[in-house]
């Protein structure tokens, strides 16, 4: 959704389209209850800018065709919240509570459990010696303004070594290092996109690149996947008929679905790129990240001809570390040359004793990845025991990889669950913040890096708000019980 800053006016139509399906959310409960939840979660989700003034009570009662009412008492339980600021003769504005926490929390332990980050903690004595070590290997680029638009050679070479073993000829200079892959993201579309311009996207698809996209203005084109994977001839029909300036895709262990495309359908995939030239960026984060069986060869392997077309994009974030900000674009010298150019505009490079780290750490992934593969293992079969336990008509969607499970409820009352778990404590996204166009109700994202007790009592919490919002189970146990 695109808003302004500073205390500017949302657009009443866009808002009531964000809202999407909100009165789900009030279950057998008052509208304005639903309506209530639904502004709360885009305030929390950062859909809605703090500081952004909401519609009067009569424009969003008539863009909602609801009384004047309902939006009155929504904005007032928000305002008793804390997530409306309002005074006499003003518009109110969107606000979080002083506290940081959500009002009316109740969960238990010594702070808010959360669903909503799918990543692990970091291999602590490993990063920390890296760390160590690029401290003290920083010492000969000292002696320079400490400016790499590119990357460092030692981060440079690592990565296309990687995407050597990998399948992919990859020279040091094919490779430009980014601060995260989201900052790839960005970077590849400031370079080749307009306000305006198409993107196609799987749906459901990484929420991060969908925010990015809305940032920009651009227009997201969603193709369905389904359980077994990606419609490759709805994605071609979708790219002859609507030409997109770009398509965003994510073939290794998807976000949030944990699928992998084969390689018959990154050749098909490969062909349908090269003979239409839709330049395509392939989000590779979640790649080391597979479970029950490795990943192919990346997609940029099977291009034979018009290589030029995709930019593939990597990360540290996943298979080692959130707080090690190291991405990177790997793609033909001409793109990156391009992407170059607009670079300084943007940013001025990314950290150096990080991307001396980073390479360290890529040197020893081989050595790493095991064990957090095992721990990832391990965790999924605790969160697949815990549902069939806790919420046994839950079906979460086969998945080979990745660090969530893709789940179908029984009823389209994701956002419901979601605004329910927040006031329990629990933060968990709701389905249609992984989509374009407010689908996804019967869908939620559920990660699996959570330590055991912690992912045992955030399931527990799960079950609760689940029960609170379709009216199962009328007395609910304590969120530390494991019985439903």
């Amino acid at each position: 959704m695109s808003v302004e800053l500073g205390g500017r006016r949302l657009d009443v139509d866009l808002l009531s389209r964000e809202l999407g399906n909100w009165r789900t959310t009030s279950g057998s409960g008052p509208a304005y209850h639903g309506l209530s939840d639904g502004l709360r979660m885009l305030i929390v989700d950062g859909r809605l800018p703090v500081g952004a003034q909401l519609p009067s009570e009569r424009a969003l009662a008539d863009a909602l065709r609801v009384s004047r009412t309902t939006v009155t008492a929504a904005y007032t339980q928000l305002r008793e919240d804390g997530y409306l600021n309002g005074r006499r003769g003003a518009r109110s504005t969107t606000a979080l509570p002083i506290d940081g926490a959500h009002a009316g929390a109740t969960f238990t332990g010594t702070a808010g459990a959360n669903l909503a980050a799918a990543t692990l903690a970091a291999p602590a004595t490993a990063v920390a010696r890296a760390f160590a070590e690029a401290a003290a290997r920083v010492t000969p680029y000292l002696d320079d303004i400490g400016i790499e638009l590119v990357g460092v050679a030692p981060l440079r070479e690592a990565i296309a070594e990687r995407y050597c073993a990998r399948g992919l000829p990859t020279d040091p200079d094919e490779v430009m290092v980014t601060t995260g892959a989201l900052h790839a993201i960005g970077l590849i579309l400031a370079t080749y996109t307009q306000p305006g311009d198409r993107v196609l996207v799987e749906q459901p698809t990484y929420h991060g690149a969908l925010a990015t996209m809305a940032s920009r203005g651009l227009r997201p084109v969603p193709v369905a996947m389904t359980r077994d994977g990606w419609e490759l001839d709805a994605v071609e029909a979708a790219v002859r008929q609507l030409s997109p300036n770009l398509a965003y895709l994510i073939p290794d262990n998807h976000n949030p679905t944990g699928m992998t495309l084969p390689s018959d359908g990154r050749r098909r995939l490969a062909r349908i790129i090269a003979e239409t030239r839709t330049r395509t960026i392939v989000d590779e984060t979640i790649t080391d990240i597979w479970l029950d069986e490795e990943v192919p060869p990346p997609l940029a392997a099977s291009m034979t001809s018009r290589r030029d077309l995709v930019l593939t994009v990597g990360s540290m974030s996943k298979s080692c570390w959130g707080g090690l900000r190291i991405g990177w674009i790997r793609a033909e010298r001409s793109a990156l040359t391009t992407i170059g150019a607009m670079r300084p505009s943007l940013d001025m490079g990314t950290p150096i004793i990080e991307q001396l780290a980073a390479a360290t750490l890529l040197a020893q992934a081989d050595e790493l990845m095991p064990e957090r593969r095992e721990t990832l293992l391990a965790r999924r079969a605790l969160l697949l025991a815990l549902l069939d336990e806790h919420l046994p008509d839950w079906r979460p969607d086969p998945s080979r990889g990745g660090m969530s499970l893709w789940v179908r409820l029984p009823a389209p009352m994701s956002t419901a669950l979601s605004a329910a778990a927040s006031r329990m404590g629990l933060e968990i996204p709701p389905g249609p913040r992984f989509g374009v166009d407010g689908t996804l109700e019967r869908f939620i994202r559920v990660p699996y890096t959570l330590p055991n007790e912690q992912l045992t009592e955030a399931i527990a919490l799960l079950a609760r708000a689940w029960r609170s919002v379709t009216g199962a189970g009328a007395t609910a146990p304590d969120v530390g019980a494991v019985v439903v």
